[in-house]
C-alpha cells in the first residue's frame, strides 16, 4: 500500500498484459526445453526473445527498468542458445581448450551481468540523487 509518500511506478494494462504473455510464452520454452520438444522450444524463443526487446524498448526512460530489462533479455538469449546447444547436441562438443558448446551461453550471461554492474557501480546512485532532488 502507497502511503503517499513514495513515488509510484505504474505500468500500462496492456504493457501489463505483455509482460504476462512474456511469461507464458518464457514457460513454454522452458518446459519444452525440459520435456526436448525441439521444435515448440525453439518456437517459444521468438516471442520470448521478441517481447523482452520491446519491454525493454518501452522502459528505455527509467534506467533501472532499462538496464534490468536488457538483462533479462541476454538472459534469455544466453538461456536460448543453452538449449539449442543441448537440443542439436553440441552442448558437450569442446570450444577451446577450457569450453564446450554450452559455454557460448556465457556470452550473452556475462553481458547481462556486466549491464547490471554498470547500472549498479555508476547509475543507481545518479537515480537516487535525482529521486532527492524530485521529492
Amino acid at each position: 500500500m502507497n502511503t503517499g509518500n513514495e513515488p509510484l511506478y505504474i505500468i500500462p494494462a496492456r504493457y501489463r498484459k505483455m509482460e504476462n504473455m512474456h511469461i507464458v510464452f518464457w514457460l513454454l520454452k522452458d518446459i519444452s526445453w525440459c520435456l526436448i520438444w525441439k521444435i515448440l522450444g525453439i518456437a517459444m524463443i521468438f516471442p520470448t526473445l521478441i517481447i523482452s526487446i520491446i519491454i525493454a524498448w518501452r522502459t528505455r526512460q527509467l534506467k533501472s527498468e532499462l538496464a534490468h530489462n536488457l538483462a533479462i533479455t541476454f538472459w534469455i538469449s544466453a538461456n536460448s542458445l543453452w538449449m539449442i546447444s543441448e537440443f542439436f547436441g553440441f552442448d558437450t562438443m569442446p570450444v577451446g581448450k577450457y569450453f564446450e558448446g554450452k559455454h557460448l551461453a556465457l556470452i550473452p550471461f556475462i553481458i547481462g551481468i556486466l549491464i547490471l554492474a554498470y547500472y549498479y557501480a555508476f547509475q543507481r546512485s545518479e537515480d537516487s540523487k535525482e529521486e532527492l532532488i524530485t521529492m
